[in-house]
């Protein structure tokens, strides 16, 4: 039995996992939040216990120095050494990652080279890998990339309609996101379908970032995100997919900047650009009320989804399994059952809605017996991932 922590960092957060491994059994989890400002919130919560504290986060070098500190003050593990490995979610890892690799001087310089395409991230994600290597000097490390998944797409799935030199001098290309996620979703999903030879599965991880995935025969062959995370379907502060010319025409009408159109288009659009709420929730719970501008976002939101859906169903050929995930794809039934109904007359889909409207976080399957695509819901688990690549890459054979 061997312990290992996962570690997903961003530039004011640290969440962690604490395993034991092969066995896959979280020991503990939690969250350093609110990092680097005035005051900050450190979360751990092991067996039935949860202990939570307001307390002055300077840092990522001291919430790591916390994390670990918490861990032998709650008796979890006795000293620093008990961790025999660590791995860290890296949203960006380019053309040059295709699967999870040991944190080398390489690997941190190449992940160092690609912060000008997730500057939010990858950063972040350096930051808080020295600060834990700072506090477990020589315990081994690994990368984790969002985007190595989505390596095996072809050419003419990831590339843009450019000036080809632009392309191959810039490395600009589809990298999509949440892969690590998609391909989770994609081996659980394999249980769904037995008896069938060659496997296509589009799943949706829909939360406040939002990707959809065609995969077949376990592979990736078109993803939702483009070159970052602001492409695709909709999003709770992002535009997703959209006329390239309304980027232009916004910077000339406002007299604003490129780079504030840019963060406009990722921060203040989407759900809240249009209903005025970031959150799901609240503009779900204004669409109850009449709220214009909330139907409006709504069904802007379910039908890209249904687009992006119909649009892998002819990639792949067909499709044997839908796959919901991620917040609001395993907690809110409403856009569950919307973006079936979008899918039911050209696709076949068919939910029994009475079951659909009961599942908030846990694993279902929701489509009926006569529906022509199966459709499930399964949470995510990306730090599982992260965890058994560590095993794998760190410690299995020792």
């Amino acid at each position: 039995m061997s312990k290992i922590m996962t570690i997903n960092s961003g530039s004011s957060s640290l969440k962690f996992k604490l395993y034991e491994m092969p066995e896959e059994k979280v020991l503990c989890s939690g969250n350093a939040e609110r990092i680097g400002l005035e005051q900050g919130i450190f979360t751990i919560k092991w067996g039935d216990q949860k202990d939570v504290k307001d307390v002055p986060i300077p840092n990522h070098s001291v919430a790591a120095k916390m994390v670990l500190d918490a861990l032998v003050e709650k008796g979890i593990i006795k000293k620093y050494e008990e961790i025999e490995a660590t791995g860290h979610r890296i949203v960006q890892g380019g053309k040059y990652f295709s699967k999870s690799e040991l944190f080398d001087e390489k690997t941190e310089g190449l992940i160092e080279s690609l912060i000008p395409l997730a500057p939010l991230h990858n950063a972040a994600h350096l930051t808080c890998f020295r600060a834990f290597k700072e506090v477990l000097p020589n315990t081994p490390a690994i990368a984790t990339f969002d985007t190595a998944f989505h390596q095996t797409m072809a050419p003419e799935d990831y590339m843009f309609a450019i000036p080809y030199e632009l392309s191959k001098e810039y490395d600009i290309r589809r990298y999509g996101a949440h892969g690590t996620s998609h391909k989770y979703l994609s081996i659980e999903g394999l249980k769904y379908l037995e008896g069938v030879e060659h496997p296509r599965i589009i799943s949706c991880h829909i939360g406040s970032g939002a990707s959809i995935t065609a995969i077949k025969d376990g592979k990736c062959v078109a993803t939702s995100m483009g070159l970052t995370p602001l492409g695709g379907i909709m999003m709770g502060t992002r535009t997703g997919d959209m006329d390239p010319s309304v980027f232009n025409y916004v910077v000339k009408v406002t007299g604003k900047s490129a780079e504030e159109v840019y963060q406009m288009f990722n921060k203040k659009s989407g759900f809240l650009g249009v209903a005025g709420f970031s959150d799901s929730r609240d503009v779900l719970a204004n669409v109850e009320k009449g709220d214009e501008r909330a139907i409006l976002a709504n069904n802007l939101f379910n039908r890209r989804i249904a687009d992006y859906i119909g649009q892998y169903y002819v990639r792949l050929g067909g499709c044997d399994l839908i796959i919901f995930s991620a917040g609001i794809g395993e907690n809110e039934p409403r856009t569950r059952r919307d973006v079936c109904k979008l899918l039911e007359e050209a696709l076949g889909v068919k939910i029994n809605n009475e079951l659909n409207m009961t599942i908030h976080g846990k694993e279902a399957l929701i489509s009926t017996p006569d529906s022509r695509i199966k459709v499930v819901i399964i949470p995510t688990d990306e730090e599982v991932m992260i965890a058994r690549d560590a095993y794998d890459i760190c410690l299995k054979g020792k």
